[in-house]
């Protein structure tokens, strides 16, 4: 069994007007953004969706995080926190392509 290696992978992805909203109105739901805020550390720090999504990527040198180069600056913030999409949130949103994506969230202090 041999392992196939990507160099180069379309991170890219369009939604429709009505995924986008129904998602957005998701991720931006006060219970689901307490629900995240409970398990971070720092207690006393809320948060906010800053509308910035992405598709994880496979693991290479280009992309040694599993995300587009372009986020990576996110990663190493102690400004904001990365997290996957829930899949029933897809599911609701009816987005089925990309099967994964990553939403991006800022640290209101």
């Amino acid at each position: 069994m041999s392992l196939k290696i990507v160099e180069n992978f379309d991170a890219s992805f369009a939604l429709t007007l009505e995924s986008q909203e129904t998602l957005f109105e998701l991720l931006k739901n006060p219970d689901f953004i307490q629900q995240i805020s409970q398990q971070l550390s720092n207690k006393k720090t809320s948060i906010e969706f800053t509308e910035l999504l992405f598709q994880p990527v496979p693991y290479s040198s280009q992309t040694p995080r599993g995300m587009p180069a372009e986020f990576e600056k996110y990663y190493d913030s102690d400004e904001h926190i990365i997290i996957n999409v829930p899949p029933n949130f897809m599911f609701k949103a009816k987005i089925f392509k990309p099967s994964r994506l990553c939403a991006i969230y800022r640290f209101i202090k």
